[in-house]
């Protein structure tokens, strides 16, 4: 059995009406070229949070809002073009962090693009610990200290190199390179205490930190003080520069 439902007289009509464009976004609009041969097939945003990707260390929705969003947004028309290039894109969605890192597979042709860091052995030390200091910690916004952080080295022993002021100095410029890489952002009100950026649990892998520990348990009980890591032997810091072809070693 079926039923006939007659359309009501005053919606007589509708389906002849001609059919209402919905809202457009900017991949429907008409782009405006940036400059003179522009033949890019992105929005100018998505051509902005790509540029920043490949030249910042990360995007942070903390620090960096609108680059995030427009990280976000585009994320699909990204991860295609980062993988022209043999990169990959890391979203950490709890974090507000995305960064890229360098695919690997076996080609004579491929080169990779990432600027890479050489940290020494005091700065993975230090990056060790911090990384353990943040997934340790419930507080959001993680506070440590310069006493604290030098507290931190008391189990390295110094059997080639007993100057304390070295020790000290070695671990003051750790300090200094984890600023750098804008791991640790230091207070204006008090230079000797700084905020960990929560962006070190995402760069700082399960596979990166058990690595480092490996290392660092071999530094502790060799008691070296070589200023630089060699992935080959395991001895000191890890080497992260790009410039080595024998060991990729990792993206930070």
């Amino acid at each position: 059995m079926t039923t006939d439902f007659q359309t009501p007289d005053e919606f007589a009509g509708y389906d002849d009406l001609p059919a209402v464009p919905t809202r457009g976004t900017d991949d429907d609009t008409p782009k405006v070229p940036r400059f003179d041969g522009d033949h890019s097939a992105l929005t100018d945003r998505a051509c902005w949070a790509l540029q920043n990707l490949l030249t910042r260390r990360y995007v942070s929705g903390d620090r960096h809002p609108q680059l995030w969003a427009w990280v976000v947004e585009y994320q699909d028309a990204l991860r295609v073009r980062l993988s022209e290039l043999d990169l990959r894109l890391r979203i950490v969605d709890e974090l507000e962090v995305a960064f890229v890192e360098q695919a690997s597979y076996e080609s004579r042709w491929g080169r990779r693009l990432l600027k890479r860091e050489t940290i020494q052995t005091y700065d993975a030390i230090l990056a060790l610990h911090l990384a353990r200091y943040v997934r340790s910690a419930r507080d959001e916004h993680v506070t440590i200290t310069r006493e604290d952080i030098h507290e931190l080295f008391a189990g390295v022993t110094n059997t080639i190199d007993r100057d304390l002021a070295l020790f000290d100095r070695r671990i003051d410029r750790a300090i200094d390179k984890l600023e750098e890489m804008e791991f640790l952002r230091k207070h204006r009100d008090d230079p000797d205490t700084f905020t960990v950026s929560p962006v070190i649990s995402a760069v700082m892998t399960a596979s990166v930190i058990t690595d480092l520990q490996r290392q660092f348990e071999q530094f502790i009980g060799a008691g070296e003080t070589g200023d630089e890591v060699d992935p080959a032997t395991g001895t000191g810091g890890p080497d992260l520069d790009e410039d080595g072809d024998e060991d990729e070693g990792d993206d930070w």
